[in-house]
């Protein structure tokens, strides 16, 4: 599976702005998540792939898809790459990513919490899961774990 981050547009068959009917279409046209929310005007629908126990969460502002956040599959053996600019963000060392990221003249803002923003994609990055994923040598998550593609940040 490959899910294509494309900051102002969308995540993979998700677009910015498409209505929760189109977007419940996009689920089920796809077959492999079970869905999380039943109410006809929601504020989130929450997506599950069983297999590589990938999440992926679809939020709503006034009806519309207004971001969409995935977090890292916890099988790490998953056929999953999770693609922004052609760099898989939850398999490269977020550090590199980081450093790729910024050689390709993105703007990358931290914070103490562990979130990375980069504005003008309206995207943001996170590694702070209380999953146990890989770590590098000084106990640090070693990849990103989280990343959200929105409308506004």
């Amino acid at each position: 599976m490959e899910l294509e981050l494309v900051p102002h547009v969308g995540v993979g068959r998700f677009r910015l702005g498409m209505s929760v009917e189109e977007a419940r279409a996009a689920v089920e046209g796809w077959g492999l998540f079970r869905t999380a929310s039943s109410d006809e005007e929601p504020g989130q629908i929450g997506l599950t792939h069983d297999e590589y126990r990938l999440n992926i969460v679809l939020g709503f502002t006034k009806g519309a898809l207004s971001g969409v956040e995935l977090f890292r599959f916890q099988d790490e053996d998953a056929d999953v790459r999770v693609l922004l600019d052609g760099l898989d963000v939850f398999r490269t060392p977020s550090g590199d990513l980081f450093e790729e990221l910024a050689e390709r003249g993105h703007t990358i803002e931290e914070n103490d919490l562990g979130f990375d923003a980069l504005p003008e994609l309206k995207v943001i990055l996170g590694n702070q899961s209380s999953y146990e994923y890989p770590v590098d040598e000084e106990g640090d998550p070693l990849y990103y774990d989280y990343v959200l593609v929105a409308d506004r940040i």
